[in-house]
């Protein structure tokens, strides 16, 4: 069984952002050269997160009004973690999305269902943030 690994970087130029990271995993599973396995991505984050869904801006803007309905940024007063920070809200919008996805690799593809595809989903950036690629396999 092989093993790789790989840190990706990305700059991120506004505090809540989605990136379809797809290109980028599977240009870690070309270098890989692994055919059948598993591919884990995640977030090395705490207020940014991995998920699979449609690469679809409709969903993308649902998604933030449906997080800041949950997880309002402000005011951030109504937080005890915002004592040295003002990030409570990222920690809360990356437990509702997820840390992590993992896909089957089949004949060195990524075994996807119909429309998806890996994102990338910021919640407290204007920084450069990371996600780990682990894959595992033959």
């Amino acid at each position: 069984m092989k093993s790789y690994r790989k840190e990706l970087w990305f700059d991120i130029t506004q505090r809540r952002q989605y990136l379809n990271i797809t290109p980028q995993v599977n240009a870690c599973l070309a270098e890989s050269g692994i055919k059948e396995g598993l591919c884990l991505v995640n977030a090395m984050h705490i207020s940014a997160s991995v998920f699979i869904n449609d690469d679809e801006s409709g969903l993308h803007h649902d998604f933030e009004v449906w997080l800041e309905k949950l997880a309002p940024e402000k005011p951030h007063s109504q937080y005890k973690h915002n004592g040295f920070e003002d990030n409570a809200d990222a920690h809360l919008k990356r437990q509702l999305m997820g840390r992590e996805v993992v896909v089957a690799i089949t004949n060195g593809q990524l075994d996807f269902g119909p429309w998806e595809q890996i994102f990338y989903g910021e919640y407290d950036g204007k920084r450069k943030k990371r996600v780990l690629v682990k894959i595992i396999g033959d």
